[in-house]
């Protein structure tokens, strides 16, 4: 029997998997990648009993890989809050997905262990944008507004580390960001014990100042667009950069555009934090759109779509 864990490389993925090992420790072959390489499923080749456990990634694009999975025999836990479209039912799958806006997949994998790790389920809620939820479920940690604080900024650096159009964007592949979490039941030592920590948060001390010195290039009451240097460093900030803004300005929504090598476009849209729906569906009406209600993106926009893109977002959001 053979054990596989596939997750995505962002605050959320890694937490959600790190709680479910403190609980449930076993040696499996680790699956992820950067945060927006989400069809990971189709990595795992699976015999009859084995036993795969998927955490934040849509089941919607690992469809075709799930039943073929699934059809080879193995069981399959899945925790996911992104649009899932029809799940699959079939005596081998065991499904915890929620969409709703305010959920992350660490919430979900909290409230399957019972709280038993809560503390970085907080860590990914803050990583997630969820501020909100993030701090109640953290109420029953008694935290001083500077631990909360502590929580967050851990968060956001894990989720900024996952941001890139490839592995060497990064400061760590995810998997050794995993690795390097593994001993740490209690996040506030993984702040002040690991290098880690500090190289993160000075990368995103860096990239953060250069972000907010570029311009808002089209902006009105309701829409913001920003378009991003083909930069190592602006792929890495685009997502934090996103969430910073959409909590500066709760009303508004943002779209973070970057180039890529071929020559297409990268997509990050945050619905307005006043009104958390309707991202996923924008991004879905584009090839290789998809994501959640208050957050989601395009992979790979080709020029000629990106006003189209525009437009539609605009749409989308004007009040």
């Amino acid at each position: 029997m053979t054990y596989f864990d596939v997750f995505n490389g962002d605050a959320d993925g890694l937490c959600a998997l790190h709680q479910l090992r403190l609980a449930e420790p076993l040696n499996s072959t680790l699956i992820t990648g950067v945060k927006r390489d989400i069809a990971l499923l189709q990595r795992v080749q699976a015999n009859k009993g084995d036993v795969i456990t998927v955490l934040d990634v849509s089941l919607d694009k690992n469809r075709a890989a799930l039943r073929q999975n699934l059809e080879l025999g193995a069981t399959i836990r899945y925790f996911d809050h992104h649009f899932a479209g029809d799940i699959p039912r079939h005596e081998h799958l065991e499904a915890f997905i929620n969409t709703h806006a305010d959920v992350c997949t660490s919430l979900l994998v909290n409230d399957y262990l019972q709280g038993a790790y809560v503390a970085w389920a907080v860590v990914a809620a803050f990583g997630d944008n969820l501020y909100e939820a993030a701090r109640a479920a953290a109420t029953p940690l008694n935290l001083s507004a500077e631990q909360l604080q502590q929580l967050e900024h851990l968060g956001t650096l894990l989720n900024y580390n996952g941001y890139g159009e490839s592995l060497d964007d990064l400061y760590f592949h995810p998997q050794e960001l995993y690795l390097t979490l593994k001993p740490f039941s209690n996040p506030f030592d993984f702040i002040a014990q690991t290098a880690a920590f500090q190289v993160l948060s000075q990368g995103f001390a860096s990239d953060i100042e250069k972000a907010k010195a570029l311009d808002i290039q089209s902006n009105n009451a309701d829409t913001a667009v920003i378009m991003l240097p083909q930069e190592a460093w602006s792929r890495r900030v685009s997502g934090v950069y996103a969430n910073d803004l959409a909590r500066q300005y709760p009303h508004r929504a943002h779209a973070m555009i970057s180039h890529i090598e071929n020559g297409h476009y990268r997509i990050s849209v945050r619905a307005p934090l006043q009104r958390k729906e309707g991202a996923d569906i924008l991004c879905m009406q584009f090839p290789t759109g998809g994501g959640r209600k208050a957050a989601a993106g395009i992979n790979d926009l080709p020029p000629h779509l990106l006003e189209d893109f525009i437009q539609a977002f605009q749409q989308q959001y004007s009040q």
